[in-house]
């Protein structure tokens, strides 16, 4: 376990800068916008050798708790529970500002270790603010570029101490854990006439089980686990999506209000449930292209569409109270474009009065507007209460294996054989089409092959036959899936050209 850096500052200093350059990626939106940041976020920082995990905060303001920025600044503090070291930013061009000294002056009052960074100290024109860093009274600051990486080798020299210090507490907590073993091992060791006997009512005959059957159960589901499922919350502003990622992580980890449009950036959060590991991704809301004026909602909308393309599952979230609006459907056809799993959280719930009625107008509103897809879930929740979650997650993770099928070439094959002889293909021009074999060519999505002798002139019902008749036969429904036509060699064609 690495120690954790914390980067701290008023709005516009840098932090979400650096934090790209010490996770080597650009994650965090960044812009010359004060307050951009409003969640906090964790990535795996390095320099060098040296690495740790690092959290970007949002922008610190003397604003009343109530408003929006006092909800961020709390927030921010709600990060510096989590970190061993606070690297504090100022920004060395501006110059130190009353802000910066009056939180300067709180951090002084905290437990944690602080670090000052003065950024932006490219040049002469950072020289005022450098040496104007001084006056803080929290040490000697650190001359950085975080955009153009200068300084990184001052600021490894001032976190190293910190990853010695987390190292020695590992070794002290292993030879406490070994010690404990040890302890154990002498009990086992100990003589006891009673360990080959079952307990009293068993026999040897209530342990016998198919080996292969519980085998073949297992492996799925355990292949699957080894790594984080990626899903994606997505949806129109103040569909409740940061709501939702707070009851299931049960903590105010995402910031949330009456405000619409709170969240701007993509907050990815570690999550466990019933043994599966997630990675919850809350995303800034997605309004119509036509409505997105500035530059800073399109730079937000765009991540959240990288966010949606990185996902295995989508869950598009949808006020109850709004109804399916054509934005909503928007989304959910550019998922199903994507190759992503898609489940629908219908929000609110706990609000809505007819339920059976707008429940019906949800599922005939899907149906005849969603065609690329059909039997996708709709589960009906209140993020807010905590109703449905179970159902809904249960939905995930049901799409999340029928996304990750398999299907052996054999009963493909054998499948292909019974559709075409219940329906064959139409002869085009007094000639028959041939399809002639089949196999899976990928997951995740389902992505098969066929070939035949006219892929180009087979009609497109035909193929929505043989997806359809997928989806029944091998429970595909709900998930986008791929079939691509190739030709098959005809051992008379160089017959054809010579003539």
């Amino acid at each position: 376990m690495s120690f954790t850096v914390a980067l701290v500052g008023r709005p516009n200093v840098g932090k979400s800068t650096l934090f790209n350059r010490l996770v080597g990626k650009r994650i965090a939106l960044v812009h010359d916008t004060p307050g951009l940041t409003r969640d906090w976020r964790r990535g795996h920082g390095r320099i060098g050798p040296l690495e740790f995990d690092v959290l970007d905060t949002a922008g610190l303001e003397d604003e009343p708790d109530e408003a929006l920025e006092g909800r961020m600044r709390q927030k921010t503090e709600e990060a510096l529970g989590e970190a061993d070291v606070v690297l504090f930013l100022v920004d060395a061009r501006a110059g130190i500002t009353p802000l910066d000294s009056f939180f300067a002056n709180k951090l002084r009052r905290q437990k944690l270790p602080v670090i000052l960074v003065a950024n932006k100290a490219e040049g002469r024109a950072g020289d005022d603010g450098y040496y104007g860093a001084y006056q803080l009274g929290l040490g000697d600051p650190i001359r950085l570029s975080a955009e153009h990486g200068q300084g990184l080798n001052v600021l490894y020299d001032a976190l190293e101490p910190y990853a010695a210090e987390e190292e020695a507490e590992q070794a002290a907590e292993a030879e406490a854990e070994i010690d404990g073993w040890a302890d154990v091992e002498d009990e086992l060791d100990a003589p006891d006439s009673d360990d080959d006997e079952l307990p009293e009512g068993m026999d040897e005959g209530n342990f016998i089980f198919d080996e292969d059957d519980e085998a073949e159960d297992d492996i799925d589901d355990e292949a699957l686990k080894e790594r984080p499922i990626q899903l994606a919350i997505v949806g129109r502003p103040n569909a409740g999506k940061s709501t939702l990622v707070n009851t299931l992580l049960g903590q105010e980890r995402m910031l949330t209000g009456p405000e619409p449009g709170i969240t701007r950036d993509a907050i990815a959060s570690d999550w466990e449930h019933e043994g599966w590991r997630f990675k919850l991704v809350d995303t800034a809301g997605l309004r119509r292209r036509a409505k997105v004026k500035n530059r800073l909602e399109q730079i937000a909308n765009a991540n959240t569409i990288d966010s949606l393309e990185m996902a295995q599952v989508v869950l598009l979230l949808i006020d109850a109270n709004e109804g399916f609006d054509k934005q909503d459907l928007t989304i959910a056809r550019r998922v199903v474009d994507e190759g992503r799993a898609l489940v629908i959280g219908v929000n609110k719930w706990d609000a809505v009065d007819d339920r059976a009625m707008t429940l019906r107008g949800f599922e005939d509103r899907l149906q005849t507007s969603l065609t690329q897809v059909t039997g996708v879930p709709l589960v009906t929740i209140s993020g807010l209460r905590g109703r449905g979650l179970p159902k809904l997650m249960d939905a995930v993770l049901d799409v999340y294996r029928r996304w990750n099928t398999r299907i052996s070439t054999g009963k493909l094959n054998r499948w292909l054989d019974g559709m075409v002889s219940a329906h064959p293909p139409p002869a085009v021009q007094a000639r028959s089409i041939r399809l002639r074999y089949m196999t899976q060519i990928k997951a995740r999505p389902p992505h098969f092959a066929v070939w035949c002798s006219r892929p180009k002139e087979l009609p497109e019902s035909y193929r929505r036959y043989l997806m359809n008749g997928l989806r029944e036969t091998f429970d595909l429904g709900g998930i986008p899936m791929r079939i691509s036509l190739r030709k098959t060699d005809n051992p008379y064609e160089h017959l054809k050209k010579k003539r």
